[in-house]
């Protein structure tokens, strides 16, 4: 009886708590976690209601604001795809539509023949320009080896080849879209001609400074040439080993003659 006693309620009640805490925890599972581990929880307050503020960074009213003006654009969005919708529908009265719609396909087939026959036409013009062409060619290597009026002759026959050829070319419909499309340069070309450019100026560029650097170099050869031969006169010595004076002064007076011109 007396070791009951010997430890204080206080204690009794520590270890009773630590003891409850440390069941419950061995037995508590929580779901999606396997190992038993508690998931992290991010602890607010508990006078507030939302999480955040616009002290700590994107809050709760600034999260509500963003989804207002997300629902309005989305309804901006849906009405300007209606009106659009509208804009290209067609309505016709029920008793003339099929009319309307006979019109419509008669109109689709005859743009589409137009254009068949265009293209046809432009065909047709190639071919015959391409034959053009190899008759005129051959006729310009027979008459080669004939005399001069028959040469004269085949060149009066050449020159009305090209001109019904030129007036075949412009009796051929070309539609203003297509005159746009063969003048309009694709991206291709405007890149291939860009760095045609730049090569070209770099290799300009190029050809600059070697220029340059010959020039410079054969500038200090000149230079180191002259000094020498200054150098090779002036260091030049009498017999009995003394400087000449006389190749000195001479020296000095060409320097000077050459300041004075």
């Amino acid at each position: 009886m007396s070791v009951l006693y010997t430890s204080s309620p206080s204690v009794w009640g520590d270890k009773l708590r630590r003891l409850n805490t440390h069941v419950r925890c061995k037995h508590l599972t929580f779901p999606g976690n396997a190992h038993g581990v508690k998931k992290k929880r991010k602890w607010i307050p508990e006078h507030k209601i939302f999480e955040g503020s616009v002290n700590e960074g994107q809050g709760f009213a600034f999260k509500r604001k963003q989804k207002v003006k997300h629902e309005y654009n989305k309804l901006l969005r849906k009405k300007k795809n209606s009106e659009s919708k509208q804009l290209y529908k067609e309505e016709y009265p029920e008793h003339l539509r099929h009319l309307y719609m006979a019109e419509e396909e008669k109109l689709k087939h005859e743009a589409w023949t137009n254009r068949m026959n265009r293209t046809m036409q432009r065909m047709k013009g190639q071919k015959k320009r391409e034959v053009t062409d190899d008759d005129t060619a051959g006729q310009q290597t027979e008459t080669a080896d004939q005399d001069a009026n028959v040469a004269g002759s085949s060149g009066l026959t050449d020159s009305m080849h090209d001109s019904t050829t030129a007036s075949e070319k412009e009796s051929l419909p070309i539609s203003n879209r297509m005159r746009k499309k063969m003048a309009k340069k694709t991206s291709y070309q405007k890149t291939k001609e860009e760095f045609e450019s730049v090569i070209e100026k770099r290799r300009k560029k190029k050809e600059e400074y070697l220029k340059n650097k010959q020039q410079r170099e054969e500038a200090i050869q000149r230079y180191k040439q002259k000094k020498m031969e200054t150098f090779q006169m002036l260091s030049k010595k009498t017999k009995r080993g003394q400087p000449n004076l006389n190749l000195q002064l001479e020296y000095l007076l060409q320097k000077i003659q050459g300041t004075e011109n």
